[in-house]
């Protein structure tokens, strides 16, 4: 007969001790649920700091969120824009190699120009790569820029020497138009 009884006390045991740890986790549950309404109040709050973090460099979105007053509070020195022109000519000339026929190819960025020689191969059309180089800049960087490319393959020697030298800003202008005028002498994208 012990038997008999001990079952159903084991399951009345049971019963009573998960009804009592039900009880405790409706009251974690609304705690926690409390708590996250407090942090999404304190992520939407307009007075917090609002400066971009990305500390361990894998979010994979960037979100920010200022008012005007906040913009306009600023000193003008926080509104300068910093372009990173080495990250952009590297971003430029593997997309650029990534396509069919292009043997190699080197992207020098300026603070307003790009200037792009490439070598290809002969199945590909010029008109086809000079609009593949071209598209490829031009989606990447912002619209205020020219763009010259070249499938004059001595030129990626120029821009590598221009880009390795350390000249004086006259010289470097005037380099830089040399380049240029030996790059507009190949067929030129639609952004001339």
């Amino acid at each position: 007969m012990n038997r008999k009884l001990l079952l159903p006390i084991s399951l009345l045991t049971a019963i009573t001790i998960a009804g009592c740890g039900g009880t405790n986790n409706a009251a974690d549950d609304e705690r926690h649920q409390a708590e996250e309404r407090d942090q999404i109040v304190d992520e939407l709050n307009p007075e917090q700091e609002n400066t971009p973090s990305n500390p361990s460099g894998d979010d994979k979105l960037g979100y920010v969120h200022y008012t005007k007053e906040q913009i306009d509070n600023e000193d003008e020195e926080q509104h300068t824009v910093n372009i990173d022109r080495t990250s952009l000519a590297n971003m430029i000339t593997r997309i650029i190699l990534q396509n069919n026929g292009f043997n190699e190819a080197a992207t020098l960025v300026t603070d307003d120009k790009a200037l792009i020689a490439y070598g290809k191969t002969d199945d590909l059309e010029s008109d086809k790569a000079v609009d593949i180089v071209n598209k490829t800049a031009t989606s990447i960087l912002p619209g205020y820029f020219d763009i010259y490319e070249s499938d004059n393959e001595t030129l990626i020697h120029d821009i590598q020497s221009l880009h390795n030298s350390r000249i004086q800003d006259d010289d470097y202008d005037n380099t830089i138009n040399q380049i240029i005028e030996r790059m507009q002498e190949s067929p030129q994208g639609l952004n001339e």
